[in-house]
């Protein structure tokens, strides 16, 4: 089949919102899910009870993730790219949606930064102490309008970031992430290459944001592809085993230096099949739901959206009526297509 940059596009819309739903029904920590569920999770299921975040959330819906993701989407469509202005137009019309003030779910360095802007305070001032990965989470549109140059998403990151997560440690993990989508994008790319662009994309993003304090984002992504490297995919024990060593030794919470990295080691121990990504991300627990929409937005984006059977994407449209996949994935298309030296198809 010819490639289609329209289909990879969609194919990384799909697998944030995919990714996102799925884990979203995870626990706290990797053996509470796995005794929860009697194993690995093969479809969605709603939020469970006692949840702090998810739980009463029906199954096959979205988190704040993806909502923002689509929010930022809209945005960049919109204005023809990505400003700061647009991008902290997005988030706080997204807070103010959900009544973000009273919500548990609004991530603290969003919740500090929309409160903020609603304040009116300047935009680029309010995101200089954010360091947790809501940068990173709903990044995925920025790479998507980049197809083959994760420099420039890069650049576009750093704008995306500033009204709430503009540290250096923040928009390291969301340029990494940013990178590897739009690296996946490029035709005949493999899987190392994509991990290495969003590696690389970490090291300069790290130059892009505020001074802050935090573990170095391209090193723990070393660690988490050390510690899946040579895993026995079809020993569930060893899958298991692993996916636990990332949780004790790279992490899985709000921190931006933990989730991101880990979504990384996810995608090499999914051999980049989103679906697994998905399956892997549930099993590690913990913020579960924003690393499967990381790396499962990637892998998306590089295997395109028939790597999603239609009965998981049917379920993700039953579950998130307003999320317009096709018709976000045609803006977001059509903007990349007029970057300069873009792949088209």
């Amino acid at each position: 089949m010819a490639y289609s940059l329209y289909e990879h596009i969609l194919g990384g819309l799909l697998g944030q919102a995919c990714g996102d739903a799925f884990a979203m029904s995870a626990l706290l920590h990797p053996k509470d899910t796995w005794r929860h569920y009697g194993g690995w999770l093969s479809d969605f299921q709603p939020g469970p009870e006692g949840h702090p975040a998810h739980e009463g959330l029906p199954a096959a819906r979205v988190t704040d993730d993806t909502e923002q993701a689509f929010a930022l989407a809209a945005r960049i469509i919109r204005e023809g790219g990505v400003t700061v202005e647009g991008a902290a137009a997005a988030l706080l019309s997204w807070y103010e949606s959900v009544d973000g003030d009273n919500a548990p779910f609004v991530g603290p360095s969003t919740r500090k930064a929309c409160q903020a802007l609603k304040r009116g305070e300047d935009p680029r001032e309010t995101g200089r102490t954010g360091d947790t990965n809501g940068g990173a989470m709903r990044i995925c549109p920025v790479g998507l309008i980049h197809p083959g140059d994760p420099a420039a998403a890069v650049r576009d990151t750093a704008l995306a970031c500033c009204p709430s997560h503009f540290t250096d440690v923040a928009v390291s993990a969301a340029a990494a992430v940013a990178a590897a989508v739009a690296a996946a994008l490029q035709p005949g790319i493999s899987l190392q290459q994509v991990i290495a662009a969003g590696r690389q994309a970490a090291v300069d993003g790290r130059t892009l944001g505020s001074p802050w304090f935090g573990a170095s984002i391209p090193r723990r992504i070393d660690l988490a592809l050390d510690l899946v490297r040579g895993a026995d995919v079809t020993d569930s024990e060893d899958l298991i085993r692993r996916i636990e060593d990332l949780y004790d030794l790279v992490g899985s919470t709000l921190a931006a230096s933990e989730a991101v990295p880990s979504a990384f080691g996810i995608l090499r121990l999914a051999e980049g099949d989103p679906l697994l990504c998905a399956r892997y991300a549930a099993a590690l627990s913990g913020d579960a739901d924003t690393v499967a929409a990381m790396a499962c937005a990637i892998a998306g984006s590089w295997r395109g959206a028939d790597a999603f059977p239609d009965d998981r994407v049917a379920a993700l449209r039953r579950g998130n009526p307003d999320l317009d996949f096709e018709g976000v994935a045609r803006g977001l298309t059509e903007l990349a297509e007029r970057q300069p030296g873009a792949l088209r198809g």
